[in-house]
């Protein structure tokens, strides 16, 4: 079956599921209190979380996007523990666009996927819809066989009665499970119970993404489609004051293109003929409102603000004060650059229009963000944008933009060519590295007292840096008093014992459009806080990890968690010969992480990261596999980072295009990973992004343990270029 006809395939299998003659719909709304149960003639509705079918398959629609962080079979597998389903019937849908029925719970009235809480906000949603479609199941048994429902069990999709030695798969009690009323209560399992949860159990997405059945939206193809990439500005907030086309004329598919508030839109009948085309346009640009400045420009600007106190995110007692009176003091700055996401798929976007409205296929990770703002562009009402999530190949908060930039793209060349024709939008991967909406760059400036003892008596702690959330519609209810949340965490709810903290911020503006990067704020304040911390031991004469335990007895899981590496680590024993170690603790997003890596030099003096031991506490866990991966990927994703990644400009126009001259973490950089769970009888925790923030602090501990030199200036191809 070649592509096209799998996607049809899966489009007829979705439109004949939604009229389904029989079998079990179960749902409830977002207060996870009213069942719904669906006769046998009721039309699907896009509430459910579960469907059961006579063919004893068990359809779990996930409400948060799969791409490639597992959150598809965790989520079916807290759906299936309670329903007691065998793994081996379980799909998985994803679910539309509709934020009346898929919020995220933990953000109110949006859909979405992102600040890890795929997991944590689903756990008791999912397992309450699970238990409830089981309990309709074991009604319907009770009814069929006139016995107690008491006297019923059930186990990997099967329903029996041992006492009569009847039972009966899900698919046979479906139809007749759809006509029992809701029940009145249920009874979730008890940890000793779980057969899935907290087990390995084989991701559903492993096998398509391998033999290449797995649709993304580049594999999406819509009759008479044309493929549009767009020519932006070179500066950001630059604009188009004409463009010639005359040369892409002569490109053979060049179908045509249209200026748009992003640029210009160049159209074609495949990719490689937009391409080319794109490159044959001439643009004559209006830089009058662009950012200028080259990255130096920017740093010193920072760099001079931050020797002026910012607005106060936290205060506690009196910090100048202590560090004045203090016996040693400790005064160090940090630069932090920009850095783009760079997901293995690029970004891209499908758009449609329909006699009903439009339909989207793309990699959604905010639904709702992108069905209003279609609507809005389009002139329709959100629920005339139907929205099909896709797979996607990565996003690191990405896909999570507060403008939909993909697919508002998609909407706007639709608008100017009418919508005669469907059209995808695909970003270059030099679109990707160029095109925006990188992790600010930030400034931090510490300064700390000891006294006699080696004691911290005063902490102050400025930062300096761009917004990522003013003037969207994440503003609200993340900036209060002036303050981003987003800048500061990290920093703000600094665990350890000190009696005298300082936090303030400086709020910078720029047209450099910036977003959300894997773990956020925690990627520039666990650094700085935790090298930190490093040196102030090393002043005061301490073991770093010894100086930290003493500072934690209020926060146990940060205890906990340092405990447990630093054990499997054996911290403290003698290590080889030209080997060195490091220690990090950091929380982001409710879980705790504690790393230690251990690091060696070649005999030219290159830096090679030997092995990380990661300890996390991410509440119970679901899948002790993806929760090992996730720990696995963040500590690649943020050590390829602090190694040599920075996104720089020269009067305003992006020097970084590619994998050449951006480089991610190589194989042969990646080190051994050995991660231990903490036990947990806690809801869960994100795992996505935690295990980024400690992995840069560990290993530049590690550099200054065998150097007596902290890099402070990131990446360390730029700190300390003779390293990298």
């Amino acid at each position: 079956m070649t592509k096209e006809q799998l996607i049809n395939s899966s489009r007829r299998t979705f439109l004949k599921s939604a009229v389904v003659t029989t079998g079990l719909l179960v749902g409830f709304h977002i207060t996870g209190k009213s069942v719904v149960a669906a006769p046998k003639s009721q039309t699907f509705s896009p509430n459910a979380f579960v469907r059961i079918g006579t063919d004893n398959l068990v359809t779990v629609i996930a409400k948060h996007i799969e791409f490639g962080q597992g959150s598809h079979t965790g989520l079916a597998t807290i759906l299936a523990e309670e329903l007691d389903a065998s793994w081996d019937q379980i799909r998985i849908e994803s679910a539309p666009a509709d934020a009346n029925k898929y919020n995220n719970l933990l953000w109110g009235s949006f859909q979405g996927t992102g600040g890890s809480t795929a997991i944590a906000n689903s756990w008791m949603q999912l397992r309450e819809a699970g238990a409830k479609a089981r309990a309709l199941l074991v009604q319907a048994a009770s009814s069929e066989w006139n016995v107690p429902v008491s006297e019923i069990t059930v186990s990997d999709g099967i329903v029996k009665h041992e006492k009569s030695e009847r039972q009966q798969a899900f698919g046979a009690l479906a139809e007749k499970a759809a006509q029992q009323p809701a029940p009145e209560q249920i009874t979730l399992k008890t940890p000793d119970q779980f057969k899935l949860i907290g087990h390995k159990v084989n991701r559903k997405d492993i096998g398509p993404k391998t033999n290449g059945t797995a649709i993304f939206t580049l594999d999406i193809s819509r009759p008479g489609m044309v493929v549009a990439v767009v020519k932006r500005p070179p500066r950001f907030g630059g604009q188009v004051k004409s463009f010639d086309d005359t040369d892409a004329k002569d490109i053979k598919g060049y179908v045509g293109s249209v200026t748009i508030p992003r640029g210009v839109a160049v159209m074609a009948k495949n990719t490689w003929a937009a391409i080319k085309a794109r490159e044959a346009i001439t643009v004559d640009w209006d830089d009058s409102q662009a950012e200028m400045r080259g990255t130096e420009q920017i740093m010193a600007e920072y760099r001079q603000l931050a020797e002026t106190p910012g607005l106060p995110a936290r205060t506690d007692g009196d910090a100048l004060a202590a560090i004045a009176e203090a016996n040693q003091i400790l005064e160090v700055s940090y630069d932090f650059p920009f850095l783009a996401h760079a997901p293995m798929e690029t970004l891209d976007c499908v758009i449609e229009q329909t006699d009903q409205g439009v339909e989207v296929w793309t990699g959604s990770q905010i639904p709702t963000g992108d069905q209003h703002t279609v609507a809005t562009i389009l002139g329709l009402k959100p629920e005339q944008v139907t929205i099909h999530s896709q797979l996607a190949g990565g996003s690191f908060g990405r896909r999570a933009t507060s403008d939909s930039d993909m697919v508002s793209e998609a909407a706007m060349i639709l608008k100017a060519t009418k919508g005669n024709v469907p059209v995808k939008v695909v970003w270059t991967r030099e679109d990707d590295i160029q095109g925006g909406r990188y992790r600010p760059a930030y400034h931090h400036k510490l300064k700390a007292g000891l006294d006699d003892q080696g004691n911290i008596t005063g902490w102050q702690h400025s930062i300096v840096g761009q917004s990522i959330v003013s003037g969207t519609a994440f503003e609200a209810f993340l900036i209060k008093e002036g303050i981003d949340a987003t800048s500061v965490e990290g920093a703000t709810n600094l665990p350890y014992t000190i009696p005298n903290i300082s936090v303030d911020l400086t709020t910078t503006d720029s047209k450099i459009p910036v977003l959300w990067w894997r773990s956020v704020g925690s990627t520039h304040t666990a650094y700085s806080t935790e090298t930190f911390i490093d040196q102030l031991a090393n002043k005061a004469g301490k073991d770093p990890l010894e100086f930290r335990r003493a500072m934690l007895k209020n926060h146990p899981r940060h205890l906990a968690a340092l405990n447990l590496v630093a054990e499997k680590a054996a911290w403290g024993s003698p290590i080889a010969e030209g080997r060195y170690r490091g220690v990090a603790v950091h929380e982001s997003f409710s879980s705790v992480v504690a790393q230690i890596a251990e690091i060696s030099f070649d005999n030219d003096g290159l830096l090679k990261v030997e092995k990380v031991w990661c300890a996390v506490d991410c509440g119970v866990v679901v899948n002790p596999d993806i929760v090992k991966a996730q720990m696995e990927g963040g500590i690649g994703f943020g050590l390829g980072a602090v190694l040599r990644n920075s996104v720089t400009l020269d009067e305003g126009i992006v020097d970084q295009s590619n994998f050449h001259d951006y480089e991610p973490l190589r194989i042969e950089d990646m080190p051994e990973v050995a991660v231990y769970i903490v036990p947990s009888e806690a809801a869960p925790t994100g795992v996505g992004e935690p295990g980024v923030p400690p992995i840069g602090p560990a290993v530049a501990n590690a550099i200054f343990a065998a150097k007596g030199q902290m890099v402070t200036k990131l990446p360390f191809s730029e700190g300390m270029p003779d390293l990298v």
